[in-house]
């Protein structure tokens, strides 16, 4: 990159931090966001093929029909409470792969839907039906508050990926500026959460849960386990992007009795019947 072209890019991307600011779904709070919630859900179709493929190839993607069966159910029952805070999420293409991986304790769900359950945090955590909901709903509740885009703005702001300044160009790059994007989403739902966004998240999931029937408390023995499973010390796959401060089971305690009028509520409980998606077709 010629320094002429360094500027201009320096140059517009301090322009576009300006101008980007918005306040986010659901919470309000003001985000940086460079990258639109419509890039983030195209770049993540194709990042959500391209990292669970390698698994697709060795047969270890939803081979386990009970396990399989298991998570969609759950994750059916909280996706419309998903759809009431933002009901334009309708027509995302929501869809859970579970990957056969005992050693990766960890979850995410994609801006736009596309999720990924480990069997990592069955091994290890031997999970209720109400703690894999809190970890469905929480990692729900990030992409309905467009913490992936945000993660990605970021990036792209701190220049922290060397192609993401590519997308500033535009056209100059093309198809290089694209592949960067997808990049900058595969990358995104590995990069460490902050704290803010990890309260978010915390808060809006255990309400999903909470609506679709599935106990509250279950949000504080969840962490419970995850915080044996890592001696204390925030280590491990989900761990590592969902940083436990040593207040945040306080804080999800003190949600708790919020949410029991709607875990206790005799309505009825909707559930999303997610369209079974090939992984080479998912977009």
């Amino acid at each position: 990159m010629t320094s002429r072209l360094r500027t201009f890019a320096t140059l517009t991307l301090v322009a576009l931090t300006l101008a980007a600011c918005k306040s986010a779904p659901v919470t309000g709070r003001k985000q940086l966001m460079l990258v639109s919630e419509d890039s983030a859900i195209a770049s993540s179709a194709s990042a959500y093929v391209q990292m669970l493929g390698p698994y697709a190839k060795e047969g270890k993607l939803d081979n386990d029909p009970a396990v399989s069966a298991r998570i969609v159910t759950i994750t059916e029952r909280l996706i419309p409470h998903a759809i009431a805070y933002r009901p334009e999420t309708a027509s995302w293409a929501w869809s859970v792969k579970v990957i056969d991986d005992p050693k990766t304790v960890n979850a995410w769900c994609m801006a736009g839907g596309k999720m990924a359950f480990y069997t990592g945090l069955i091994v290890a955590l031997k999970p209720s039906d109400d703690e894999i909901a809190q970890v469905m709903g929480h990692e729900i509740a990030h992409a309905l508050a467009k913490h992936q885009a945000e993660k990605m703005s970021t990036a792209m702001a701190t220049q922290v990926g060397a192609g993401i300044v590519g997308l500033v160009i535009g056209s100059k790059y093309g198809g290089a500026a694209a592949s960067a994007a997808v990049g900058a989403a595969a990358v995104a739902v590995t990069l460490p959460n902050s704290r803010t966004a990890e309260s978010e998240a915390d808060r809006i999931g255990i309400e999903l849960a909470a609506k679709a029937g599935y106990a509250p408390q279950a949000a504080v023995t969840l962490w419970e386990k995850m915080g044996k499973l890592s001696g204390g010390k925030g280590k491990g796959d989900f761990m590592s992007t969902h940083p436990a401060p040593e207040k945040r089971q306080a804080a999800l305690q003190a949600l708790v009795p919020q949410m029991m009028p709607f875990y206790e509520s005799k309505d009825p409980r909707p559930v999303f019947k997610m369209k079974p998606q090939p992984l080479t077709t998912a977009k």
